[in-house]
């Protein structure tokens, strides 16, 4: 008897000892010992769970909620390897179902069974597919033509989302940036026709633009464009990148003309994970058809056991999500999407009202064109205001919500704004819920007696500009 107890004192000795839930988690080495799988779980759930609901997450323009069979098919397909045609060859398949889909939603001129196009891990990826495709045919014509081509460039707003910066960088391609301003909050296509010269490589309107949510008018500049390159003799291009607005457009504004059917559109990108309403990372590029599309982007193996053929910057990639994407084509339908998009632009267009009306704001565009708006301060209010957006930011965020502050791009920084993006699963109820917050929350900074530390920063700033504050 006393063995047996001294061997459980022993065991319990030990287990205390390496009990993993009694260590922190490792942020270093990689452990010494393995961990039991509800141990592993544990430790890594609970360090996520402190974070904010994906519901209540109006910052992100990602895809927070898929139904349940949609998330069931996407988790039994977790293993599958998209780039193995061999093994899997009907996923092959229906990616390329997916694309034919999304050029017919664009009013793809091409007549071929399958169209040109290529999946991307995200709507960056798909940016960067449809800039080196310009860059490239860019580059052979200039070959062809005897001519110099190592001063590529490409034009697009200051309202550009980050891959673009990136494309600028890594393919040493330089970003002529029209600004945007108060007299033009979107692209001005006159001055962005005025940029381009025989090196240009595109020009890149944006459907959705990150900071503003509003749309670049592309049957402007296409037709501003024509008479450019019919006077110029040169062929540039549009690049359009509809991240957000690719999967909106379609559905809510069939009639504004934005796609295939401008003459010089010759490649669009979009987010599946966005407005695709597929959980990330999903995008999708298609050309006008195959002839704008380089040979030399089309790549192949013959080691996974067969000859494949492959357009991307990343190999290996999930095709869960090529999965998520035709089970919502399947399951949604035109009527389905239809309804979602107008679903969310309902309730972004009410949040817009509710905000609107209050004295302290001001919305930033006269209307709302995509699920997703800014307001500022109102000028008068601001200028004996104890408190910034920042503020409000971070009052939201203790309940929950992530509703982010920021500065506008160059000629507009400023300007502080606020921003909400509205996704399917958002719900009537959400909204009052995040108005009454915002309400109690400005309720609260009325009754400041002192400025806050960020409106004290801000005024600073402002001082040195020459503005100045009244309390």
């Amino acid at each position: 008897m006393n063995k047996l107890k001294e061997k459980v004192k022993e065991m319990e000795g030990r287990i205390l000892k390496d009990d993993p839930i009694l260590e922190s988690a490792p942020d270093n080495v990689i452990p010494a010992n393995s961990t039991d799988p509800e141990i592993a779980y544990q430790m890594v759930r609970q360090e996520t769970y402190a974070q904010t609901n994906p519901m209540l997450n109006l910052a992100t323009f990602v895809t927070t909620y898929m139904d349940e069979y949609a998330t069931k098919l996407m988790n039994e397909a977790i293993n599958i390897n998209y780039i193995d045609e061999t093994e899997y060859p009907r996923v092959a398949v229906m990616n390329g179902k997916c694309i034919n889909i999304i050029a017919n939603l664009w009013h793809s001129p091409e007549k071929a069974k399958w169209k040109a196009g290529a999946l991307g891990i995200g709507s960056s990826e798909a940016c960067m597919l449809g800039g080196i495709s310009a860059w490239l045919r860019w580059r052979k014509k200039r070959q062809a033509a005897g001519k110099p081509y190592d001063k590529p460039n490409f034009v697009i707003s200051t309202g550009y989302q980050v891959v673009w910066e990136k494309f600028a960088q890594l393919w040493q391609v330089e970003m002529r940036t029209v600004p945007l301003s108060d007299e033009h909050i979107t692209l001005d296509p006159q001055k962005a026709v005025e940029m381009c010269d025989e090196n240009t490589i595109c020009i890149v309107p944006i459907q959705g633009v990150t900071w503003t949510g509003l749309n670049d008018d592309v049957d402007a500049l296409n037709q501003a464009l024509d008479i450019y390159n019919t006077r110029t003799g040169y062929d540039i291009p549009i690049h359009v990148d509809a991240a957000s607005g690719g999967f909106i457009l379609p559905f809510i504004a069939p009639h504004v003309k934005w796609d295939f059917r401008l003459k010089w559109v010759v490649s669009i990108s979009t987010s599946g994970h966005k407005y695709g309403l597929v959980y990330p990372g999903l995008g999708w590029v298609v050309w006008r058809d195959k002839s704008f599309l380089p040979e030399e982007m089309n790549f192949s193996v013959n080691y996974l056991g067969s000859e494949i053929y492959q357009v991307g910057l990343n190999f290996s990639r999930p095709a869960a999500q090529i999965l998520g994407q035709y089970y919502n084509f399947i399951r949604l339908g035109f009527e389905g999407y239809k309804k979602v998009q107008k679903e969310s632009m309902a309730l972004a267009k009410y949040l817009w009202d509710e905000i609107g009306k209050m004295p302290q704001f001001k919305n930033y565009a006269k209307e709302v064109v995509n699920p997703l708006f800014i307001w500022h301060m109102d000028p008068e209010y601001n200028k004996t205001a104890k408190w910034t957006l920042y503020d409000l930011q971070n009052s939201l965020q203790q309940s929950g919500w992530m509703v982010p502050a920021y500065t506008l791009p160059n000629n507009l920084t400023d300007t502080i704004v606020m921003r909400i993006v509205i996704k399917q699963g958002f719900t009537k109820d959400l909204a009052d819920m995040l108005i009454n917050d915002i309400r109690n929350a400005v309720e609260g900074f009325e009754k400041l007696e002192y400025p806050t530390q960020t409106r004290l920063a801000y005024e600073r700033e402002e001082r040195q500009k020459g503005r100045v504050f009244t309390h």
